[in-house]
């Protein structure tokens, strides 16, 4: 009767257990093997009673109708478990996760969810070079040299139900200073309709070239500044809006339009992102394609508009109401001052067209993009006439190694190299070289040696030259050292010259999967 007793708990284990592994909602491992362990031992029982009535000795009536009761139940219990372990190993997560240049992804196994969770370091150590004998009416006197975060930032992107895409980013980053935190990328992206997408949230409209690049991967550690500024106008970084966005191997298009910014924070113009009675609304539209491509070279066309189709109201409190106002530092953020600066315009509304190029052989990139802003003004004085303003850059890359930058047929920009030889001084190898130069030059000077006072805008007029060696150890790494030569040409209010020349060396050090 032990044994039959052992038999009778081991099977009253199994109904109790059975029941809450049918109802399992993930792969429980441990449960599964409990009850494969308590059939085992069921089994080997059973195989002792048959080995019992195997013995010479008479086996009485009621163990043999034992042994028949606990044979079906032991069935019964098998089928009832072999049905547990399907239900469970069913459930199980199918998910899996993999890092790629230190990008750790989690995706399950039919590819209709992701989450690739992904971040950016990139500190900068700046020094600048000023005369110490500037005029008296030079403000600009002691630009602060030192190191900042340009960039700290943390998010997640990814894939859900096959045809949405989403991006959450967060950053801490800033110009001159760090910021407390803000959102940078909040949106979500309908992309079942091949070649297009359709996106809402927060995000940075195309707009450009040099803004369409990765900052991960730019030529020099700020954008040429008529582009920083440009792309600030009815786009860059937080803008909320709207986007249709579509591609081929050749081709690419976007339209957006937008509302205001996320936070108060904006790289290029500035007044119009204050808390406002009613919003900026504005357009972006940017088309570009590859008409001529060949083995190892190609040419990059592109064109640009962005439409600030109503200012921001500011509030009758404000001095200028419907202000915007154009304003950029000398393509360096470890001390933010801007020095030039267009001071608040009254404006109805803005336009700007830009044009790109660039030619792409082996190694070698070269690209260049022209603007021109149109304003017109709100109620203007007596002799004043809308203002225009221009600007422009050409730049460069070489790498020496042999790589090549990628063009990112989904931007429709030029991405970093992917890099051959990964540093590790064990193989020899020494990772990606690339010798950089760029000269860019942004005029925000509207007829400002004018009698008309309510028509001149001495905004100032900014040239760079620049030089730069980049460094990149493996994919997820970056080393940029800039050489700066910067002229300011601007009068003040009483024409007295307050530009200056100025020098500056700039090191990046950056990490971003």
């Amino acid at each position: 009767m032990a044994l039959k007793s052992k038999l009778l708990a081991g099977a009253a284990v199994l109904m109790l257990a059975a029941p809450g592994a049918a109802f399992a909602k993930s792969g429980d491992e441990a449960r599964i093997k409990a009850l494969e362990a308590q059939v085992a031992d069921l089994k080997a029982a059973v195989e002792a009673l048959r080995a019992a009535q195997a013995a010479p000795a008479p086996v009485p009536v009621a163990t043999q109708q034992d042994v028949a009761a606990l044979r079906t139940e032991v069935q019964d219990l098998k089928v009832s478990t072999d049905k547990s372990v399907a239900a469970l190993k069913a459930d199980a997560p199918t998910a899996t996760v993999t890092i790629a240049n230190a990008k750790p992804v989690i995706a399950s196994t039919d590819g209709r969810f992701t989450a690739a969770f992904h971040g950016v370091m990139q500190l900068d150590t700046a020094k600048y070079f000023q005369d110490d004998h500037l005029p008296t009416a030079v403000t600009v006197r002691d630009l602060n040299g030192g190191a900042n975060f340009r960039r700290a930032r943390l998010g997640v992107d990814g894939k859900a139900f096959g045809v949405f895409d989403y991006n959450i980013l967060l950053d801490v980053g800033g110009s001159g200073a760090e910021d407390a935190g803000r959102i940078q990328d909040l949106w979500i992206q309908y992309s079942g309709l091949k070649p297009w997408r359709f996106r809402i949230g927060a995000f940075a409209p195309s707009t450009g070239l040099e803004d369409s690049a990765s900052t991960n991967s730019s030529l020099f550690a700020e954008r040429p500044a008529v582009s920083d500024l440009t792309r600030g106008l009815a786009g860059g970084d937080t803008r909320i809006g709207v986007a249709a966005i579509g591609n081929g191997e050749r081709w690419f298009f976007s339209g957006a339009y937008t509302g205001a910014l996320v936070s108060s924070l904006n790289s290029g113009a500035a007044a119009f992102n204050a808390p406002t009675f009613d919003e900026q609304q504005g357009v972006d539209l940017r088309v570009a394609a590859v008409p001529f491509q060949g083995k190892d070279w190609m040419t990059h066309v592109g064109a640009t508009a962005s439409v600030i189709a109503q200012p921001a109201d500011l509030g009758p409190a404000a001095a200028v109401r419907y202000a915007v106002q154009l304003r950029e530092r000398p393509e360096l953020r470890v001390d933010g001052t801007r020095l030039i600066d267009t001071g608040a315009i009254d404006t109805k509304g803005l336009v700007a067209y830009g044009l790109e190029l660039a030619v792409q052989k082996s190694s070698l990139l070269v690209q260049g993009e022209y603007f021109d802003i149109n304003l017109e003004r709100r109620n203007p004085a007596a002799g004043a006439s809308d203002p225009s303003f221009s600007g422009w850059y050409v730049e460069g890359g070489l790498l020496l190694t042999g790589e090549r930058r990628r063009r990112n047929i989904a931007t429709a920009a030029f991405d970093g190299p992917t890099v051959a030889k990964p540093f590790d001084l064990k193989k020899g190898t020494w990772g990606a070289w690339e010798l950089t130069a760029r000269y860019s030059t942004l005029d925000l000077n509207y007829a400002e040696r004018s009698a008309t006072v309510a028509d001149r805008v001495r905004g100032g007029e900014q040239d760079v030259w620049a030089l730069g060696v980049n460094w990149f150890p493996n994919s997820a790494m970056a080393f940029m050292l800039d050489y700066y030569q910067i002229s300011v040409d601007r009068l003040n209010t009483a024409g007295a010259q307050i530009g200056q020349d100025v020098q500056a060396l700039n090191l990046r050090s950056q990490f971003a999967f």
